[in-house]
């Protein structure tokens, strides 16, 4: 569930976004996964919130700040909660990395 509400989410930007790990050919796409998902919530001991904790990964060979806040812009419209970025470079393959993680409740049904 969580997976398709990202990947739906970020859809409009018109790049990759792909659940761990990209094997395409573009040079700038998203990947991202859950580093945590934990119960938030409990009535009569039934989880009826769980948080997930979401890595998503812009990665690029050129500028990617205009791309950063949409991704942001986009996300926090559908309830995900911001916690922290990074930027980063990769020496390996020459790449411009922006990590960004994000909160999101879900509500049991």
């Amino acid at each position: 569930m969580i997976n398709q509400l990202i990947i739906n989410t970020l859809k409009p930007l018109n790049i990759p976004v792909v659940f761990q790990k990209y094997t395409g050919k573009a040079e700038t796409y998203i990947t991202f996964h859950e580093y945590l998902t934990a119960g938030e919530e409990y009535e009569d001991d039934e989880e009826i919130l769980t948080a997930h904790y979401i890595q998503v990964d812009l990665w690029s060979k050129v500028d990617y700040t205009a791309l950063v806040k949409e991704v942001k812009r986009l996300l926090i419209n559908v309830g995900f909660k911001r916690i922290n970025e990074v930027d980063l470079y990769e020496d390996d393959t020459k790449i411009y990395h922006k990590g960004l993680k994000f909160y999101y409740l879900e509500e049991k049904e």
